[in-house]
């Protein structure tokens, strides 16, 4: 049962994440992950299967909010496997309900097998009678007790995801040094953190040049180059139209990407695939940099539904034009 502080947490971030309110995905992520961690410290349960449905309803109740958003999808069912992972061994364990067990937010575009992702298969017969007879011979001591220690290593579990999580874009740009050269010429598209952070990694030792979109009708690109001018990195912003010119006489592609799919393919910024087509064409090799909590298990099934329809008020201003009666 959740608690009166646990529900209006629920209910803020929902609002914000309703509203787009919520930062960046990786903002998002460690909220997802910080409220199941609430839910599991706060609430009231007796045993794992109690703890699973509490969990369910909450996740199932955040996704809604936002069910083209498939980070905070991929958050919750890796918690929920790290619930069950760290309940495999203690008494309180049981076999997991298939009501248990998260699925794909209908209407999504997506398609993916039954998330029982740390599924138990350990209800045989053998295991049922030796649950039943340590029931039998259990006391309430005992019980609390396995609940606490049950509770601790949840947490625990909890909270070495979460600094994975808050760790992901330092690991991602420890790296950049080794795929970045001096004198190239690297060429990106709109405002990934994980991207800048990659690219300003490799600048500390590194000199080279970033060729950047301007990925209309956002013009993020403009923001990304203005925070990546210094002395090592030359920044030059160009027209989306002038990606397939310019690819000719670039090094290395370097993306950044909402998720990745279970099939391979991207859900990123518009002009990310005119940018890896222009690539393929001149063999060009594409690096994309994301964090593990964007792995997701699903299948698209239909490409239009990943669209995100804006209001045209950002491009063409209702209070320029003339309203006309009719």
């Amino acid at each position: 049962m959740l608690t009166k502080e646990i529900s209006e947490a629920i209910d803020n971030f929902i609002l914000g994440v309703s509203r787009k309110q919520s930062g960046h995905s990786l903002r998002r992520a460690l909220d997802a992950a910080n409220i199941i961690k609430q839910i599991v410290n706060m609430s009231r349960w007796e045993n794992i299967n109690e703890l699973l449905s509490i969990v369910q309803n909450a996740g199932e109740k955040i996704i809604k909010a936002q069910p083209k958003d498939l980070v905070m999808f991929n958050v919750i069912c890796r918690m929920k496997y790290l619930i069950r992972f760290e309940a495999g061994d203690t008494k309180l364990n049981n076999d997991v309900p298939e009501k248990h067990i998260l699925r794909t937010p209908m209407e999504s575009g997506m398609s993916t097998p039954v998330m029982a992702l740390g599924h138990s298969n350990s209800g045989s017969v053998g295991n049922l009678i030796q649950l039943v007879n340590s029931n039998l011979n259990k006391k309430p001591d005992d019980q609390f007790q396995a609940k606490m220690n049950l509770k601790n290593n949840i947490i625990q579990g909890l909270n070495d995801f979460i600094d994975e999580l808050e760790n992901t874009r330092q690991n991602i740009a420890s790296h950049a040094s080794d795929h970045i050269h001096s004198n190239e010429i690297i060429m990106t598209c709109g405002h990934s953190k994980t991207v800048e952070m990659y690219l300003k990694s490799a600048a500390r030792k590194r000199r080279f040049m970033v060729i950047i979109t301007e990925s209309a009708p956002s013009y993020k690109g403009h923001d990304l180059a203005k925070s990546l001018s210094g002395p090592n990195i030359e920044a030059i912003v160009i027209p989306d139209a002038a990606v397939f010119a310019m690819m000719s006489r670039v090094n290395k592609v370097i993306l950044g990407t909402h998720t990745i799919m279970a099939n391979g393919g991207l859900i990123s910024d518009a002009g990310t695939q005119m940018i890896a087509t222009a690539a393929k064409y001149h063999s060009i090799p594409v690096v994309v940099c994301a964090g593990l909590y964007k792995l997701s298990p699903i299948f698209p099934f239909d490409q239009d539904r990943f669209n995100t329809l804006e209001s045209p008020d950002g491009i063409f201003p209702y209070k320029d034009g003339n309203v006309k009666q009719y």
